[in-house]
């Protein structure tokens, strides 16, 4: 069975992000970046089941500058075979994302296609239902756990009352959730042997897809800083504030 695994290049999350002094979005000019966090989740299921013999082919995929060529590299070094660049250097948002990820399920035809549920930053957990209606495909988002039995899959999901377990049948989408696994590290004879594994690289073009951006940033800001907080003498005076400052009592 061929898993193809959806990997995007992130700011690592143990940054701090600053605006840009324009309002335009955020630095990314000498920014340490990284694997999404939970892409990372999905290449690590993908391995784990090709270690249990379920897969047979992992094929990572990224959409973006040249240097996702490095995220990509990376899902190597952790188990998949090969990778697929999908360069542009401008915004590519969800509905193209999944649009240029339905062309590459076209062509390369995998069984299962395991992505994270959201990227850490614009969080917009869109791409993988957008990807399942565009190829009318069952889908399982926020999976906790997956177990394929054949041309089926039962896995469970995190929803807010707590979990649900769904029996779906292959070819499908699944998005992954925190508690999937915890990814293993990338050893340094990995990451050599990675540097060999082939790497493919498209346009947009190529696959007959228009990344025109639909939607535009208007302005991005911080947040307001948070101010000190007081001293109250009683339970009288707290309610005081509450209702006449605060105003929310």
């Amino acid at each position: 069975m061929k898993v193809l695994v959806t990997v995007k290049r992130v700011i690592d999350p143990y940054v701090k992000v600053r605006v840009k002094s324009d309002g335009s979005g955020v630095e990314t000019a000498n920014i340490k970046m990284t694997m999404n966090p939970f892409c990372e989740i999905g290449v690590e299921q993908a391995v784990r089941m090709k270690e249990a013999g379920t897969v047979t082919e992992i094929v990572a995929v990224s959409i973006g500058v040249t240097q996702c060529q490095e995220t990509l590299r990376t899902a190597m070094a952790m188990g998949a075979d090969r990778g697929i660049l999908v360069e542009s250097a401008e915004e590519v948002q969800p509905l193209a994302v999944a649009k240029v990820l339905k062309a590459i399920v076209d062509k390369e035809q995998p069984k299962l296609v395991i992505m994270g549920k959201q990227a850490i930053d614009d969080d917009s957990n869109q791409a993988g239902q957008m990807l399942a209606a565009l190829l009318n495909w069952p889908q399982a988002t926020f999976v906790s756990s997956i177990a394929v039995n054949g041309d089926a899959a039962d896995v469970t999901r995190e929803i807010d009352g707590g979990l649900e377990k769904l029996a779906i049948k292959l070819p499908a989408v699944m998005t992954t959730d925190l508690r999937l696994n915890e990814p293993r590290y990338v050893t340094l004879p990995n990451i050599m042997k990675a540097k060999k594994k082939p790497l493919e690289m498209l346009k947009p073009d190529a696959l007959g897809v228009d990344i025109t951006p639909r939607l535009k940033t208007l302005k991005v800001q911080e947040p307001p800083k948070r101010g000190a907080g007081v001293k109250v003498a009683d339970v009288a005076e707290l309610v005081a504030k509450l209702k006449n400052e605060a105003k929310v009592v």
